[in-house]
């Protein structure tokens, strides 16, 4: 009897090792790096609700550990980052890399949606069928508009002629072109360096959304605000794609469930309501001027941002993507969620 307890001793004992190793394998850590600072909305609203959603439902498998500012890489490296293991989810601005995400650019483009929460979860429905092309090395999650932005400047800004002469930080590629296009020229600064660019004099105006202004302390340095839904800047939350191919089922589908357009949209309202509040501030401070435009000066802007379009698809059909599609394809989806701008 002795003899047969030791012969099955060992494999017992195998057995638990291989159980202990399932267990330990099961917990899953993550790094998610952003280039925010930790007190930005971003934060509040949308990363920390998400994460602690993720972790929730995974049963504390899946623990997620948040570097902000920059910690891990520089606002415009990010999406290189995730995709090469320096985080595991990274937030992206496409726009940060000029270029290189034509056909998620089409949300840059200046007078198309008019809000960032259904229209958060219009971009994340539309951007599906084209993710997989643009950003094969990475797992799309997120598609974290802001607020419409603006421009904001140390002298008012009516019509497109204003801008001419003018020295803009521009929020993303797309807006820089159109700067150029309205006879400006760009600053190429990421939002954390802004503010300096301003009080420096190096560049005039900026674009940004309301409350961005009080949060980078710019509210000192424009003191004039063009009122209209002007144009969108995406983010977007992605995941390095061998991190997560490489979890298991029942966690990869906690992600899977916490990746949909449905999450775009609650990712996204917490931090456009801030956006939205930035807005009244000014009003009721009595220290800005906010211009609202005429139709006819509506219709001056529109029709200066026309070529845009026009080389958005130049753009895109270059890639062998049908442009006409893709643009009636993204104005479907605004219009289903009451989102575009009329």
């Amino acid at each position: 009897m002795k003899k047969i307890n030791r012969m099955i001793l060992p494999a017992v004992l195998a057995a638990a090792t291989s159980l202990a190793t399932l267990s330990t394998a099961s917990a899953v850590e993550l790094r998610l790096a952003h280039w925010v600072p930790a007190s930005h909305p971003i934060q509040k609203y949308g990363i920390e609700p998400w994460v602690k959603a993720v972790e929730e439902a995974s049963n504390g498998r899946i623990h997620i550990t948040i570097y902000p500012a920059q910690q891990l890489g520089a606002a415009p490296d990010h999406y290189d980052m995730t995709r090469d293991g320096i985080t595991d989810i990274g937030y992206v601005n496409p726009g940060y890399n000029a270029g290189r995400f034509p056909i998620a650019s089409l949300i840059e483009v200046p007078f198309l949606a008019n809000n960032a929460k259904a229209g958060a979860r219009a971009m994340h429905e539309w951007y599906l069928d084209y993710a997989e092309k643009e950003m094969p090395e990475v797992k799309l999650c997120v598609m974290n508009p802001h607020d419409p932005g603006t421009i904001h400047s140390k002298t008012p800004v009516h019509v497109p002629a204003d801008v001419k002469g003018m020295n803009v930080r521009p929020a993303n590629a797309t807006i820089a072109r159109f700067v150029h296009l309205l006879g400006g020229a760009s600053v190429q600064v990421s939002a954390p360096e802004a503010r300096e660019a301003l009080s420096k004099g190096a560049a005039d105006a900026i674009t940004f959304p309301w409350n961005s202004i009080y949060i980078f302390g710019i509210d000192k340095e424009t003191k004039y605000h063009l009122d209209m839904p002007f144009y969108e800047s995406l983010q977007t939350l992605v995941i390095n794609r061998g991190v997560y191919d490489g979890l298991a089922p029942e966690d990869r589908k906690v992600i899977d469930e916490h990746c949909t357009p449905e999450w775009s949209e609650k990712f996204s309202t917490g931090w456009a309501d801030n956006e939205a509040a930035g807005r009244e501030k000014m009003i009721e401070s009595g220290e800005h001027t906010l211009y609202k435009p005429t139709d006819e000066e509506v219709a001056l802007w529109k029709e200066a941002a026309a070529p845009m379009l026009d080389e958005w698809k130049k753009a895109v059909a270059s890639t062998g993507i049908d442009a006409d599609k893709a643009y009636d394809d993204y104005v479907a989806k605004l219009k289903k969620y009451d989102s575009l701008f009329q």
